[in-house]
């Protein structure tokens, strides 16, 4: 009599190898998915970083504004503007009797450049150890920030003697490229007035 023995360890070898590349493919799947996450949020960091970079500049420019409204330096007589202007002494800037166009309905400031009948406005204002490279690079920006100060008259509660004048600081920043852009606006008032300091209660 003869009798038949089936191998059967030849063929657990066989769903061994199966097996085993079914879980290759799966751990090169979970891989090549973890690596474009980090990727991913590589990139997400970096444009936060830049968007950052950007208001930290617009709002350095709406600063170095709102100080140069309060030192007595803006109060000139507002001027149409029309052109772009440098900050080269701390005296530098202008006070404008037109205000920037703004997207209607939403009053947001019109996009980059800013412009008042087809040219170019606003100062520009180079904080102090800013690298700018137009070309892009690390720790570099892209362009120097610029503010617009429009003039938008006396406060309802001024008085002949007490008077609040009210601008709009318009300011904008880039982080390093053109893409990487903020924009801030404030409405800031300087006081003038006549102050009696020997009164009782002082001003």
């Amino acid at each position: 009599m003869t009798s038949v023995h089936r191998d059967s360890h030849g063929a657990q070898r066989g769903m061994v190898l199966i097996s085993s590349l079914l879980m290759l493919l799966v751990v090169t799947i979970l891989a090549l998915a973890i690596f474009r996450s980090y990727g991913i949020e590589e990139k997400i960091a970096g444009n936060e970083r830049e968007k950052e970079r950007a208001l930290h500049a617009a709002e350095s420019a709406q600063q170095y504004a709102e100080w140069w409204l309060s030192s007595g330096l803006g109060t000139t007589t507002p001027i149409i503007c029309n052109s772009l202007v440098p900050v080269t002494t701390p005296a530098s800037g202008q006070v404008c009797a037109n205000t920037l166009p703004t997207i209607v309905p939403n009053g947001i400031v019109a996009n980059l450049p800013w412009q008042v009948n087809g040219a170019n406005v606003g100062v520009t204002y180079n904080p102090p150890n800013m690298i700018l490279n137009a070309g892009g690079g690390v720790n570099t920006y892209y362009q120097t920030p610029l503010f617009y100060i429009s003039y938008l008259g006396l406060t309802a509660d001024s008085t002949t003697s007490n008077y609040k004048l009210l601008y709009q600081v318009d300011a904008a920043g880039y982080g390093g490229s053109a893409n990487a852009v903020a924009v801030v606006e404030s409405t800031y008032y300087v006081t003038s007035g006549v102050c009696n300091l020997g009164a009782i209660g002082g001003c």
